[in-house]
């Protein structure tokens, strides 16, 4: 299975090649790959110690972000090397300035496996959630250096646990300790007989947590809200994006504000969800020099402010849950003690699907269902601040992932 699988590997990168002719994220995916070995010999000295962090893409960093930056403060003197999969993490963070070499990881090939550890000669290699690449962990096992999972969740439909599985669950002996989030984790790798696991939890609840505590003030947000009831809408689809709309033009009252930020901010799909609204809407694009207080929606058309946005919100709705991938980050409105309103595809994410059964997110299917709930929002004491308070309550109780990590690398 393992010479299949390399086979594979060479196949695939051929015929990715042939892609990114046609497929702009392919071509970012295989012209990012180009001149990684140039990039990390001129980056790495051999004197060098180094840390390895490998995240699949943006949301895997979010979960390393929190351990990448306690890491850099313990260990100053150590370079930290951050390895992406995917483009829409590296472009989003190729410039992060904790870690001191940001690049793509090269195809699970052998001899990119032996060249990368050859030229990063790690100390240590963390990588967070998944990515199990066989030749990687191969390499990393024969050569003796730490490896770590951290965040690392296991499903029983996996490779792993299947009766053909066992190439796969010889990978998985490189690891010198799992770090995963829950208890289920934890049996499935006891059941294939791996018992250095620590149940330690979700990292991303530490860097979520950490957000409340940086600057989150946006000025033209708070003359934009002017003290009223507002609803932060982040990461909106067009299914969203309808409910919203419908609820804005028939429902809402003077006393409430929008604030919506699209997934997709293309701007002539930014300019038709303009044209839906009947209410006052400005964009973000257009703010300059207005008066913010005189409209009602306001339509975020740049990326990086959500989060800040979101410590505005009385109540956040969370966008995807229409989507066949799912619902997006619940936590970092839940952060700030807000209530959650969702769609209902969330059933592939722990967090979204623990919040609901605490009432502290709800889950609407229709218009009429999401009026009604607006509608109990609005009222100054009750569903809405005690719902919120458990959003709060839950990301603190969960809390205390990284600090675990941290003691068994020191």
């Amino acid at each position: 299975m393992h010479k299949i699988y390399n086979i594979v590997v060479i196949v695939a990168s051929f015929l990715m090649k042939l892609i990114a002719l046609f497929n702009t994220k392919i071509k970012l995916f295989v012209d990012g790959r180009n001149d990684v070995f140039t990039k990390l010999k001129s980056s790495i000295k051999s004197a060098d110690t180094v840390i390895w962090v490998h995240c699949a893409s943006l949301g895997e960093f979010e979960q390393g972000r929190p351990l990448i930056e306690k890491l850099k403060l313990n260990f100053p003197s150590k370079k930290i090397l951050l390895t992406f999969f995917s483009p829409s993490g590296y472009e989003v963070r190729k410039n992060y300035e904790v870690a001191d070499v940001v690049c793509y990881l090269p195809l699970d090939a052998t001899f990119n496996a032996k060249k990368f550890l050859d030229i990063v000669h790690p100390e240590a290699a963390i990588f967070v959630k998944y990515e199990f690449w066989p030749n990687y962990l191969k390499v990393l096992k024969n050569r003796k250096i730490k490896t770590i999972l951290i965040s690392g969740i296991f499903r029983e439909n996996q490779v792993f646990f299947k009766w053909y599985g066992g190439w796969m669950r010889k990978s998985l002996q490189a690891f010198s300790h799992f770090f995963v989030q829950d208890s289920v984790s934890e049996k499935l790798l006891n059941s294939i007989h791996f018992s250095n696991v620590t149940v330690s939890g979700d990292t991303r609840f530490d860097r979520v947590f950490e957000i409340t505590k940086q600057d989150n003030q946006l000025n033209f947000i708070n003359h934009f809200i002017n003290s009223k009831h507002t609803l932060v809408a982040g990461s909106t689809w067009k299914e969203d994006e309808v409910l919203l709309v419908d609820y804005i033009n028939n429902n809402a009252t003077e006393n409430e504000k929008f604030i919506i930020a699209p997934h997709n901010i293309h701007q002539q799909e930014i300019q038709q969800l303009k044209k839906s609204i009947s209410k006052s809407t400005i964009l973000f694009s257009e703010k300059e020099g207005e008066n913010l207080e005189k409209f009602q929606v306001f339509i975020i058309d740049t990326i990086g402010i959500l989060t800040k946005i979101y410590s505005y919100a009385d109540v956040a709705y969370v966008g995807g849950g229409y989507t066949k991938s799912g619902v997006h980050n619940v936590l970092e409105p839940a952060t700030f003690g807000v209530p959650i309103i969702i769609g209902p595809n969330y059933y592939k994410f722990n967090e979204a699907i623990e919040l609901v059964k605490n009432e502290a997110c709800f889950m609407v299917d229709n218009s009429q269902k999401l009026s009604v709930l607006l509608s109990e929002f609005l009222l100054p004491k009750g569903k809405r601040i005690e719902a919120g308070k458990r959003a709060q309550n839950y990301v603190l109780d969960k809390t205390g992932a990284t600090n675990k990590i941290l003691n068994y690398l020191k």
